[in-house]
């Protein structure tokens, strides 16, 4: 798999790979969630390809404390061969550079496998609950 910075040409291709994964809904915009990603530390929203195909995708983001990982995603059917792990080898890395000495994310509590994928990968339980209030209503989306 070859890790690259997302183009503005991987729009579909990424967007297709997120509902593969079951991680668009309804609340979140998909083209809006890109474009407010493109607006803030571009060179940390990376895909996978293999073949010529977007397979994988992952947006590391910074709020001036910590660091946080979004939208891991590898399409189902190339899980399970360290795609996912590569993905966030390459995002760390590239966070670590820039002085960053924690990330943080947030996963779905329905899903215990994501869970345990990132214990593997030496994420801990922080033991905090994590609250949201949204200030804007994203317009609904087609795709």
């Amino acid at each position: 798999m070859n890790i690259r910075e997302y183009a503005e040409t991987d729009i579909d291709e990424v967007i297709s790979l997120w509902k593969k994964c079951d991680l668009i809904v309804p609340w979140n915009n998909p083209e809006w969630d890109i474009e407010r990603k493109l607006q803030v530390d571009r060179h940390l929203f990376l895909v996978g390809e293999h073949d010529h195909k977007i397979i994988a995708s992952v947006m590391g983001g910074y709020e001036g404390h910590r660091r946080w990982i979004n939208c891991l995603a590898v399409n189902p059917e190339y899980r399970r061969r360290g795609y996912g792990k590569s993905m966030m080898t390459e995002v760390e890395a590239r966070i670590k550079k820039m002085g960053c000495p924690k990330i943080n994310l947030q996963v779905r509590a329905k899903n215990p496998d994501v869970i345990k994928f990132y214990q593997s990968l030496g994420f801990l339980d922080d033991n905090l609950i994590s609250l949201g209030k949204r200030l804007v209503k994203d317009p609904p989306h087609d795709r």
